[in-house]
C-alpha cells in the first residue's frame, strides 16, 4: 500500500516565522520606533524633554553648517576607508585564494585575528603608535626629521578604521573568488591574453558582487563607528556617532541626539542603496 501523502497546512511557514519576526520587532523595530518618536519631541535645557511635537531638531540639522560639516566629514572618511580597504583587501583575497594548505589557513587566521581583539584595545594600540612620543615619531626623529602630528587627525581615524574594517572586505571577495573556475583563466592565457587582461576581463567581473557586499559593509560600519573616531580623533574632530554620544550623555538633549542618529541611518541607507543599484547595473552591462 502506498503511504498516504502528508498534508501541510498553508499557514505553517508563517507560524514558523512568527517567533523570529516577533524577536526582530522587539529588539529592532520597537527601539527604532521609540527613537523616532523621541526625535520629534521638544527640549528645554531647564526642564528637559517636552511632550510637544516639533521639527526644530531636524530643521537645525539640515540648516546648520556645523552639522553639515560633521556629516560630510563622516561620509568622506567612510568613503576613503572603503576605497583603501578595497585596494588592500581585494589583492589579499586573490593571494589567499591562490594559497594551498596549510598556508591558506594560517593567512586566513592572520586576516581574522584583529576581529578577536576588542576595538577599544586596538584603538589604544594605535594611539600609542601614532602619539607624539610613539614608535612612529621616534623613528622619524632617529631619521633626522621633525616629528609630525598623527594622533587626533583624520589620518589617524582612517588608519584605525582600515585596520578594523579590512577583514569585512577580504572575506566577501575571497568567497567570490572561491566560486571562480581556474580553467577560465588558464584558457584565456592559452589564447594569448595577458595577465592584466585576465584580471580585468575575467577575475574582476566575477568577484564584483563580493567587492560590492564588502564595500557596503565597510562603508556602513565606518560611517557609524564610534570607538575609533572617539579615541583617535579626539574631542574636537567629531564624527556623527561621537556627536550623538555627546548629545545624549553630555548635553542631555536626547531628542536632538535621536534626530541626528535617524538622519545618519537614513543617509546611510540612501547612499548604500544608490551605490548598490549603480554597481549592479554596471555588472549586468559587463556580463551582457
Amino acid at each position: 500500500m502506498n503511504p498516504r501523502p502528508v498534508r501541510r497546512w498553508a499557514g505553517t511557514p508563517i507560524l514558523l516565522a512568527t517567533p523570529v519576526s516577533a524577536l526582530f520587532a522587539l529588539l529592532l523595530l520597537l527601539p527604532l520606533l521609540l527613537v523616532t518618536v523621541l526625535s520629534f519631541q521638544g527640549f528645554d535645557p531647564a526642564t528637559g524633554i517636552q511632550p510637544t511635537a516639533t521639527l526644530l531638531h531636524y530643521a537645525s540639522i539640515f540648516t546648520d553648517d556645523y552639522y553639515a560639516g560633521i556629516f560630510l566629514r563622516t561620509f568622506w572618511l567612510a568613503l576613503v576607508t572603503t576605497v583603501l580597504c578595497a585596494f588592500i583587501g581585494v589583492p589579499e583575497a586573490y593571494v589567499l585564494s591562490r594559497m594551498r594548505a596549510p598556508w591558506r589557513s594560517i593567512f586566513l587566521l592572520v586576516i581574522l585575528a584583529p576581529l578577536l581583539v576588542s576595538v577599544v584595545v586596538r584603538a589604544f594600540g594605535w594611539s600609542l603608535l601614532l602619539g607624539p612620543e610613539g614608535l612612529i615619531n621616534q623613528a622619524i626623529l632617529r631619521l633626522g626629521f621633525e616629528p609630525v602630528k598623527l594622533l587626533y587627525t583624520q589620518t589617524a581615524i582612517v588608519v584605525g578604521l582600515v585596520h578594523v574594517m579590512l577583514p569585512f572586505m577580504v572575506i566577501p571577495a575571497w568567497t567570490s573568488l572561491q566560486k571562480l573556475d581556474p580553467s577560465t583563466q588558464q584558457a584565456a592565457l592559452s589564447l594569448g591574453a595577458s595577465q592584466s587582461t585576465v584580471m580585468r576581463r575575467i577575475v574582476l567581473p566575477q568577484i564584483l558582487p563580493g567587492v560590492l557586499s564588502g564595500s557596503l559593509i565597510v562603508f556602513g560600519l565606518s560611517a557609524s563607528s564610534f570607538a575609533i573616531p572617539g579615541l583617535l580623533g579626539g574631542r574636537r574632530l567629531k564624527m556623527v556617532a561621537t556627536l550623538v554620544y555627546d548629545e545624549f550623555l553630555s548635553e542631555l538633549n536626547w531628542p536632538l541626539g535621536a534626530a541626528i542618529a535617524l538622519t545618519l541611518l537614513a543617509a546611510n541607507l540612501i547612499i548604500m542603496m544608490s551605490y548598490n543599484r549603480l554597481v549592479e547595473r554596471r555588472y549586468k552591462k559587463t556580463l551582457g
